[in-house]
């Protein structure tokens, strides 16, 4: 069954079943990404982790989904979107399994690893076949459930993780917050194979092996020091080893130029970066990644340690920032974008800044004695900019790329974002930890963090008003249709026809 250019006719109905099953697919890695930090308290319970494991719990997903995200979409390119996809939820689901059977702490640091890198299978593809399964028209509206599904998953994976480990489900502590995955991940391979439709650069394409050690080791070694520095009390090799991926990188591009002049198979397109809102919208997106990678870690830190409050009670603080983004961000792109452009995106980012500086002069106000209700209008403001700001960027950092291009642009674009997210967990031992007076008494615990979290938080604005100066350099308004980019060729092939879509 072929199905028609959606300009032409109307595009297969069972399209909307396939959204539904890559946007669950991103609301598992987001939530499995955040998840864990909640029940950290219950697993070194129960498995006498070590800190240094624990850390590797976190750092291990971290590490493998970043380093493996661009390779993850070149090879949906190369080998077809839909197979890389649910072999990536396939992948994803067994590591599920792996984690929540862990007998002790190497076997679910490995498990964690290996989650991590079939993430980086699955994600990269679901921008990807958003991009090439929907018409330029209906972009704009399926964007919009993107980020409201991103922003959802993002804040709601500590409250999930808060209710599975308070409940413990038959016994089980923590470990159903890895075995939830499996009913999902089983339901989406069976709906993923039946309704996705497949597709594929329309050039023959190869992996670039030579491009992917490059890149890996390069990721690596900036990555590595930075997730692990804190721990490590940021010994010299970590700074050695952040200066030395700088070559690296500078080798990765001349031989990924010298790959395009070879067979035009590289890892990475750099022509993407022409592209005016594509190289653009990437400044934008390590930065504002950055920034909430700070916020979120400082927010559970301070609300946990230094307000003494439960895991279920930080997490159901979070429901207006949660609720707020899902829905500014089906907002922003459905009905604002389309009339007011670039202007949504820059109210984003100084809607966030409002609520930066009323959850700074609550804090300061009621000290250790705020209430969740005096959160609440903070954290909704910061939720709400936080949708205007996802869901059109992700449109318009997209908009100019060729469509053949699509799975390296997603690859990037994850990659840049947890970038961005690793380098504000960093931040987070100088602008926190570093800011935190030393509590002599259990009465100055709380003090202190708060202390702190008004630190980290001016960051964040700080931050966030360089995002809203990058946004200028976004174009005003987004094209109707995608630009037709560089080295721009024919709609990509699917199954031998070229058609825009082809069913399954």
């Amino acid at each position: 069954m072929t199905f028609q250019n959606a300009s032409v006719a109307g595009p297969d109905r069972r399209r909307w079943i396939a959204l539904a099953v890559v946007l669950t697919a991103s609301f598992m890695d987001l939530v499995d990404a955040t998840i864990v930090n909640i029940a950290i308290p219950s697993i070194q319970e129960d498995t006498g982790a070590s800190f240094s494991a624990i850390q590797w719990i976190t750092a291990g997903y971290a590490l493998a989904f970043a380093v493996g995200l661009i390779t993850g979409g070149r090879l949906g390119d190369i080998y077809g979107r839909k197979r890389v996809f649910l072999l990536g939820m396939g992948g994803f689901t067994v590591a599920s399994l792996l984690c929540g059977v862990a007998a002790d702490p190497a076997m679910l640091v490995g498990s964690r690893v290996l989650q991590g890198a079939m993430a980086a299978l699955m994600v990269p593809q679901v921008l990807s076949i958003i991009h090439v399964t929907f018409p330029a028209e209906e972009r704009g509206k399926v964007f919009g459930m993107f980020g409201a599904v991103a922003g959802l998953g993002a804040v709601s994976g500590p409250m999930i993780g808060a209710l599975l480990t308070e409940w413990d489900l038959f016994g089980l502590a923590w470990r159903p917050i890895f075995l939830i995955n499996l009913p999902v991940g089983i339901a989406g391979l069976i709906l993923g194979r039946r309704f996705i439709s497949e597709s594929t650069a329309p050039d023959a394409l190869r992996l670039d092996l030579r491009g992917v050690l490059l890149a890996t080791t390069g990721l690596l070694m900036l990555l590595y020091p930075i997730t692990m520095g804190h721990e490590n009390d940021w010994p010299a090799w970590g700074f050695v080893s952040m200066a030395a991926s700088l070559p690296v990188f500078a080798a990765f591009v001349a031989y990924q130029r010298r790959k395009r002049r070879m067979d035009g198979s590289p890892l990475v397109e750099l022509s993407l970066f022409r592209v005016k809102s594509f190289a653009a919208g990437i400044g934008v997106q390590l930065a504002f990644s950055t920034g909430l990678g700070i916020f979120f870690l400082v927010w559970t830190l301070y609300m946990q340690l230094g307000l003494g409050w439960s895991a279920l009670h930080a997490g159901l603080t979070g429901i207006p920032f949660s609720l707020a983004c899902s829905v500014a961000a089906g907002m922003s792109v459905q009905a604002l974008t389309p009339r007011f452009g670039r202007k949504v995106l820059h109210g984003g980012a100084v809607t966030m800044m409002a609520g930066a500086l009323l959850y700074l002069a609550a804090s300061d106000r009621y000290g250790t004695e705020i209430a969740t209700w005096q959160m609440a209008l903070p954290l909704a403001l910061l939720g709400a900019g936080m949708g205007l700001i996802f869901a059109p960027l992700t449109n318009a950092v997209l908009s100019g790329v060729p469509r053949q291009h699509a799975g390296s642009a997603s690859g990037l674009i994850n990659t840049t974002n947890q970038l961005g997210m690793a380098l504000g967990l960093g931040l987070v031992s100088v602008v926190f930890f570093g800011a935190m007076d030393e509590p002599t008494g259990p009465r100055e615990v709380g003090p202190a963090f708060a202390g702190a979290f008004e630190n980290a938080m001016w960051w964040v604005i700080a931050i966030l008003g360089v995002v809203y100066a990058l946004l200028f350099a976004l174009p005003k308004r987004n094209p109707a249709e995608p630009e037709p980019g560089p080295e721009a060729g024919p709609e990509p092939v699917a199954d031998g026809e070229p058609k825009e879509l082809v069913g399954v």
